[in-house]
């Protein structure tokens, strides 16, 4: 089989499998040897799963030879970030200490991807309990592009395994950044989708208000397909919407005609890199020769809403890990023990300010979606740091707050958010920008997000 399929996409090698070019069987096959030859350099799996994913292709083939397809990811193999419980696996939330704790059930995102026809490979590395560090037990994964470069937190196992062709797509979660900053220091697509739009039920929770669970891949189709199987109302997650799911793939290819685009020029270019801000720049002027329209906007002050974000975030944080901390704070690190303790020590008075101030930024967000479809805006004001220089911005007082400024205030909102590569640097640093949303409306994102990416024609891999 050509090595190259592993870098082909999830949509892509469904048809191949599905017209029976090649099988399920062997593209797993193909991808658990990739797997065990790259990944102990790149360290993105915390569990690999060969056995119960070759019997999971197995049947999968067997089905279409027996005429029944489940759709565009029958057969694909595809990863999850472990804080999705698996049967009979742990799910260790990026802590050591709970590599012992074995789910009895799968989540419901693990559940309706198998129902999809996907074959799940194992589960990917993440930062302790989805904050911004890897616990010290926990090797960092290793950025494919340029081995010193930061992998992004918390999904860096999902990020990293999907650009470098170790799944066709994965799981990532987003509190406050954690599937568009991997997604974007890899240079992939991901999806953060509308707050309820994807069931939250057997996955641990950072922050329950602001934890969102969405797909990660290669390219927009790809991400459409899996936002369209794992999303819907689930009976346990009563946070989890009613709201109806569209075909995400067929809507993605609808194009931008009559798209309203909104563009704050200043804040996507003031204090911005140069390669991100040209990007935009570049996209911009890409949609709107494809018919959508480009108005120009004021995002609203966000100050506020992203200092609420931290309260609620840690506050939340301390909840989910009640049961545990601070009864066996040693198996927690000194940086996340710090983080429990701030939410602990918050007062009802702030947590309910943090709440409002929330809300009222929400409303303001909601003015700017009356004139416009889309906003498009930068995931980070600089290029994709170092591991060192990533390192040394966590240990500022402030570090957690500029890392997630333009990225946690759509967390607070709920809404959904795409984040899509535009290229990467002359040094190897990986580059994109962000498309926000209204609530439930991932399909625009798809729209835009596959013209944008077929007009650019960006397409590279790393080099392994």
């Amino acid at each position: 089989m050509s090595s190259d399929i592993a870098y082909q996409g999830a949509v892509e090698v469904g048809r191949k499998i599905a017209s029976r070019e090649t099988s399920s069987v062997e593209v797993t096959q193909h991808l658990l040897d990739r797997i065990a030859r790259i990944d102990p350099r790149i360290g993105s799996y915390a569990l690999v799963l060969p056995e119960q994913a070759l019997s999971e292709a197995k049947a999968r083939d067997a089905e279409l030879k027996k005429g029944r397809s489940r759709g565009p990811l029958h057969g694909v193999p595809v990863a999850v970030k472990d804080l999705c419980d698996m049967t009979g696996t742990p799910t260790t939330a990026g802590i050591p200490m709970f590599r012992t704790r074995k789910a009895k059930k799968d989540a419901t995102v693990v559940t309706r991807l198998r129902d999809a026809g996907a074959v799940i490979l194992g589960k990917l590395h993440l930062t302790e309990g989805a904050l911004a560090l890897h616990h010290p037990e926990v090797k960092p994964p290793v950025n494919p592009w340029r081995k010193d470069l930061w992998s992004g937190a918390s999904s860096s196992g999902s990020g990293a395994a999907t650009a470098a062709g170790l799944c066709y797509g994965s799981l990532g979660s987003d509190t406050g950044g954690s599937i568009r900053f991997p997604s974007n220091a890899n240079g992939i697509v991901g999806i953060k989708p509308t707050w309820g739009r994807v069931s939250r039920n057997g996955v641990a929770a950072l922050s329950d208000t602001l934890d969102h669970i969405g797909p990660m891949t290669r390219r927009v189709e790809d991400a459409a397909a899996m936002l369209g199987a794992i999303a819907g109302r689930d009976a346990a997650d009563p946070t989890s919407s009613a709201a109806p799911v569209p075909d995400y793939l067929v809507a993605s290819a609808a194009g931008v005609k009559g798209l309203r685009i909104g563009y704050d020029e200043a804040y996507c270019s003031e204090g911005v890199a140069k390669p991100i801000a040209g990007a935009i720049a570049e996209a911009v002027k890409l949609l709107r020769e494809q018919g959508a329209e480009v108005k120009a906007i004021k995002l609203p002050p966000s100050d506020a809403a992203i200092a609420a974000w931290g309260v609620i975030c840690a506050v939340e944080a301390a909840m989910a890990h009640d049961a545990t901390y601070p009864a066996k704070k040693e198996g927690y690190s000194m940086v996340f023990r710090g983080f429990l303790d701030a939410g602990r020590a918050v007062s009802g008075v702030d947590y309910a300010r943090a709440t409002v101030t929330r809300r009222k930024h929400a409303g303001d967000l909601a003015e700017v979606f009356e004139e416009v479809d889309l906003i498009i805006a930068p995931i980070t004001a600089g290029m994709v740091p170092t591991v060192s220089a990533f390192d040394r911005l966590c240990a500022e007082p402030d570090g957690l707050t500029k890392l997630v400024s333009r990225t946690c205030i759509y967390d607070s909102t709920g809404s959904p958010v795409l984040t899509i590569p535009s290229g990467i640097s002359k040094d190897h640093v990986p580059f994109g920008f962000q498309l926000v949303g209204r609530a439930f409306e991932e399909a625009t994102l798809c729209r835009a997000g596959l013209a944008y990416q077929n007009a650019h024609g960006w397409r590279q891999n790393p080099d392994l």
